[in-house]
């Protein structure tokens, strides 16, 4: 076998005697989410619809038909899980059914459905398991379900309480309320969406409102139980809410519990996230496509597997314990990515970890993950994005003064269904350099508007360019590129203060 090319520094050495170990895969990817399909296929590849098909029954009464949402959402994910396995074996890579656990530096145990270990060698091993939802330690918690089993339930809830202040509690209180159920919403804070934009976070609460959806804040739930009708959820301030379902939806922790990892050297830590060393000269090996991927039954998630090269073949100069820019853990030979590093847990961004691991491991480039806007959204009714920075974040950070450009108007289809539901559009500058920090926006089409804004500011984009753009009209988008006047200037956190 000829000598691998690694890049050690950025510059390319012929590998070791070390490196032409025999390794049954050369990645070994365990989850098979969106970060580690990404992963395998790109290391592989180195060496609408109408209303009814929606459940909307279209009759001289319109109805709806949970049901056949519900065989719709699964035929759904099946035709996708099998692009999914196309795009894979098309890539060239190796698909098992099964649970991986690491057993070594090198080595994957796989346990097959009928009980059967079989053991893989791999030179890389890569951790994409993702996250689970988490449950509160209530009495009566077992009660309650969370976003796994939300859209499965076999009758629709018509009374529902939610648990929680973040993306998926705000979704399904607008999914749910939107088909007609009672929703009561109840998290901890004044306001939901903690660590967004205050002024986009009112907007939600506000249409959360208008909508018919109970906002309970500053309230948590102390104990479920089960009666007759359903489930009585109790509340800290002495509330009885009755439900036919409760969803928790207070957070995801990393899926690392049953991978053994740190009985092979991966540091986790206190929440059971995967630690990556933060600088490390690495070598990166540019190697063949063997590539094996397979499925955790228990919930779906995939087991990707491909092999990990040996710790003694490779050459790490490590300067403090955590993910490295590269996605490596504490043990060379093993990398993790996506929501089980509890980075930045999004599925995009667990995308853009598993191109850049592939890339830099197979590819021979040293390309490291950018985290620099890249931007959100929570798919609420109508939805919020966002990209930078918010309001608070840039005053935070900023060691000079901020402008503030806002925009709130109630759109055209607003105007004419007379529904009172204001979009608010926000722009952050620096007043120094004119240099725009954040954007924000919650009302119809956000999302679809501020994936463009996100490549502006991603180009550095000032706001004396947003105003030499030309808008489309008539567009709510057009908003961006004509707020002129700034709604306030505020000062710093950093900015040296004085007495005068």
């Amino acid at each position: 076998m000829a000598g691998r090319k690694m890049l050690i520094g950025g510059e390319e050495n012929q590998s070791n005697v070390e490196d032409e170990a025999h390794y049954d895969f050369d990645l070994f990817v365990i989850g098979a989410g969106s970060g580690g399909v990404r992963a395998a296929r790109f290391s592989a590849n180195f060496g609408a619809k109408d209303a009814k098909s929606f459940g909307w029954e279209l009759n001289e009464k319109i109805d709806f038909n949970w049901k056949k949402l519900l065989q719709k959402k699964t035929d759904e994910i099946i035709r996708l899980n099998n692009i999914y396995k196309r795009l894979l074996s098309n890539a060239g890579v190796k698909l098992y059914e099964g649970e991986g656990r690491i057993v070594g530096p090198n080595e994957v145990q796989v346990t097959q459905i009928d009980g059967t270990k079989l053991s893989y060698s791999a030179k890389h091993i890569l951790i994409a398991t993702g996250s689970r939802a988490q449950r509160p330690n209530i009495p009566g918690q077992e009660l309650a379900i969370t976003s796994d089993e939300a859209l499965s339930l076999e009758e629709f809830p018509k009374r529902v309480v939610i648990l929680g202040g973040g993306y998926i509690s705000v979704e399904f209180a607008s999914i749910w309320r939107g088909m007609g159920a009672n929703v009561d919403l109840c998290f901890r804070k004044e306001l939901p969406l903690r660590g967004f934009d205050d002024e986009m976070r009112a907007a939600v609460a506000r249409n959360l409102e208008g909508r018919g959806v109970q906002v309970h804040p500053r309230t948590t739930l102390t104990e479920l139980v089960k009666t007759d009708r359903g489930v009585m959820a109790r509340t800290d301030h002495g509330e009885e809410i009755e439900a036919d379902v409760v969803l928790f939806a207070t957070g995801r922790s990393p899926n690392t519990k049953r991978l053994n990892l740190e009985a092979v050297g991966v540091e986790l830590d206190q929440t059971g996230a995967v630690k990556l060393e933060s600088q490390c000269g690495s070598c990166l090996l540019i190697i063949s496509t063997r590539i094996a991927v397979w499925v955790l039954s228990s919930d779906n998630i995939y087991v990707a597997g491909a092999p990990a090269a040996n710790a003694t073949s490779i050459k790490t100069f490590v300067t403090s314990r955590r993910v490295d820019e590269y996605s490596r853990t504490s043990v060379p030979t093993i990398w993790a990515i996506g929501d089980v590093t509890n980075r930045m847990n999004l599925t995009p961004v667990a995308l853009m970890e598993g191109t850049c691991f592939a890339k830099t491991v197979f590819g021979g480039q040293n390309i490291k993950p950018d985290y620099n806007y890249i931007a959100c959204a929570v798919f609420s009714i109508p939805p919020l994005a966002v990209v930078g920075l918010s309001e608070e974040q840039a005053i935070e950070q900023a060691n000079g003064d901020i402008l503030v450009f806002t925009s709130s108007f109630n759109p055209m289809k607003n105007t004419i269904s007379q529904r009172q539901e204001k979009t608010i559009m926000k722009l952050v500058v620096d007043a120094e350099t004119d240099k725009v920090l954040g954007a924000s926006m919650c009302g119809p089409d956000a999302p679809e508007i501020m994936q463009g804004i996100a490549i502006a500011l991603k180009c550095g984009a000032t706001k004396a360019q947003f105003d030499s753009t030309v808008g489309i009209h008539p567009s709510a988008a057009e908003e961006f590129v004509t707020m002129r006047e700034a709604s306030r200037r505020v000062p710093g956190a950093g900015k040296p203060k004085t007495n005068l």
